[in-house]
């Protein structure tokens, strides 16, 4: 029998980088639409669950077909609350709902990766499964290597690599391979995420996405070249 999994979008009122970015149209529908559809289409993801604190958001996500059975309070909405614990309140608030199925698998769907593909999210969820981690994290490629072009400077101004290499390194490709944690899609054990205080606590497996399907919008800069990408995408399907 297949592990009952939710899919949750966290989707704030406040965001600041882009305002209101949540719901704000991207090649068509609203930002957030991506993300739910893209849930829906899971096929591990039984139910797919917003949270927010934003009355208009929550109508959004109804709209496209997502449940909004509660709402974040504020003090976890703010710039400053870790996302960590809104994740927390949320598998509290689906565990008091007797509608709601036991929790055995969390996954976290962000809004900010639109053009993230069901098989990007599907992978997440099964490096969990068929790994026994406690989280699974989406990574990229890295474009740049500590061991080769990433650099500290010390006291006085002075560059040294972030790791410097048994033996020197005359090409990147030669470097140990290092991967971009990317916001494409998180898988956890709900209760690994209730009794730790970070994902790096555990055991975390990883699930690997290429670079044009993770990018993370989190400027204006980030939006336009989200919307040339989509609808590119969207001409490409209608050839």
């Amino acid at each position: 029998m297949s592990p009952s999994v939710i899919g949750f979008i966290f989707a704030r009122g406040g965001s600041k980088g882009v305002p209101r970015k949540n719901i704000r149209p991207l090649a068509g529908k609203p930002l957030i639409a991506w993300a739910i559809e893209c849930g829906l289409a899971s096929r591990f993801v039984k139910r797919v669950v917003v949270s927010t604190d934003d009355r208009e958001i929550a109508e959004a996500a109804r709209r496209w077909g997502a449940e909004v059975p509660f709402l974040r309070p504020a003090e976890l909405a703010s710039d400053n609350a870790p996302e960590w614990l809104a994740w927390r309140h949320a598998i509290e608030s689906v565990r008091g709902l007797p509608e709601f199925p036991p929790l055995e698998v969390f996954a976290a769907i962000p809004c900010t990766a639109p053009l993230r593909a069901v098989e990007d999210l599907d992978a997440c969820i099964e490096a969990l499964l068929a790994s026994g981690a406690d989280i699974a994290i989406t990574v990229k490629d890295a474009a740049r290597s500590p061991y080769f072009n990433q650099v500290l400077l010390d006291s006085s101004g002075m560059a040294r690599l972030v790791i410097p290499p048994d033996k020197a390194i005359a090409r990147r490709q030669d470097a140990p391979p290092v991967y971009d944690m990317t916001t494409v899609a998180y898988a956890a054990r709900p209760d690994f995420i209730m009794s730790a205080g970070s994902m790096f606590e555990g055991r975390v497996a990883a699930a690997r996405v290429p670079e044009e399907r993770a990018l993370d919008i989190d400027t204006e800069l980030d939006f336009a070249i989200a919307e040339f990408l989509m609808n590119r995408r969207k001409q490409g399907e209608g050839a």
